[in-house]
C-alpha cells in the first residue's frame, strides 16, 4: 500500500509539467503539496492524516517560497 500511495504522488509531481497556463507561485505551490504528501505520509507510516497534514503544509510553504515581489 506504502508503494502504491509513493509511486501515485511521483506520477502526480511528473504530471506537473502539462500545467503551463499555471504560474511560476501557482506551479510551486502544487509541487510543494505533492512533496508534503509524500514526506507526511513516509513520517507517518502511511496515516492519511498524515499524508494530508503534510501536503497542506508543504502546499503552503511552496506557496509562500515562490511569492511574487509586491
Amino acid at each position: 500500500m506504502h508503494t502504491i500511495k509513493t509511486l501515485a504522488a511521483i506520477a502526480a509531481m511528473l504530471s506537473l509539467g502539462a500545467c503551463s497556463n499555471m504560474t511560476q507561485q501557482d506551479k510551486s505551490t502544487a509541487v510543494g503539496a505533492a512533496i508534503g504528501g509524500v514526506a507526511g505520509s513516509v513520517l507517518t507510516g502511511g496515516s492519511t492524516a498524515g499524508t494530508v497534514g503534510g501536503a497542506a503544509v508543504g502546499g503552503v510553504i511552496g506557496n509562500q517560497v515562490n511569492k511574487p515581489p509586491r
